[in-house]
């Protein structure tokens, strides 16, 4: 399943300008591939919007159960405390017009 994940956090929070926001957010992505085998979770691609200070990534994972224990681990609560974090399950347009044919 392909779930579509988008982050924001505040210019105050920003990894660029907070040096302790800075080392959470190293931290987190140095344990990503880890974490992501343990959830067999494959990142799709992963964009950053500097000045809107938003993440979207996609993800390929086997459940929503899986992203929301993966998102339980410590390194990714740390980064999550100062994100705002919609997680959407999405479709591709292939995928899409199968269901509608």
């Amino acid at each position: 399943m392909l779930f579509l994940q988008i982050s924001k956090h505040t210019i105050e929070s920003c990894p660029m300008h907070n040096e302790k926001v800075r080392k959470i957010s190293i931290d987190a992505a140095n344990k990503m591939d880890k974490l992501m085998k343990k959830y067999r979770i494959k990142v799709v691609g992963s964009w950053t919007s500097m000045p809107d200070h938003t993440n979207i990534s996609v993800y390929d994972a086997p459940s929503m159960e899986a992203l929301l224990k993966c998102s339980m681990e410590p390194e990714i609560m740390a980064w999550m405390s100062y994100n705002m974090t919609e997680t959407k399950p999405i479709m591709t347009l292939d995928d899409t017009m199968k269901l509608l044919k």
